[in-house]
């Protein structure tokens, strides 16, 4: 993996802030950025574009306090903007 800057502000973040959201161009590394979250706190990864998971926030508020003390990816959450305002 291509070591980037941005990644040890990442992890700063995830430990200090409720949401952070990885913004940019197609293609360069958000996903990959995001799912070497998963190795370094409990977490949960969804990846947005696929049914099983979209379904697992029919209810979102259920779900996400279900999540309690874990980290959640939310991986294309663009693809959901019904989301925003739960999270």
């Amino acid at each position: 993996m291509i070591k980037r800057p941005l990644g040890n502000i990442l992890h700063k973040r995830i430990d200090t802030v409720p949401v952070v959201a990885l913004l940019g161009s197609r293609q360069v590394g958000k996903t990959t950025m995001a799912k070497g979250l998963e190795l370094r706190k409990k977490s949960r990864y969804l990846d947005l574009e696929l049914p099983s998971d979209r379904a697992k926030l029919n209810d979102p508020e259920l779900y996400l306090s279900s999540c309690e003390n874990e980290l959640v990816i939310l991986d294309e959450v663009q693809t959901m903007p019904g989301l925003f305002p739960v999270l």
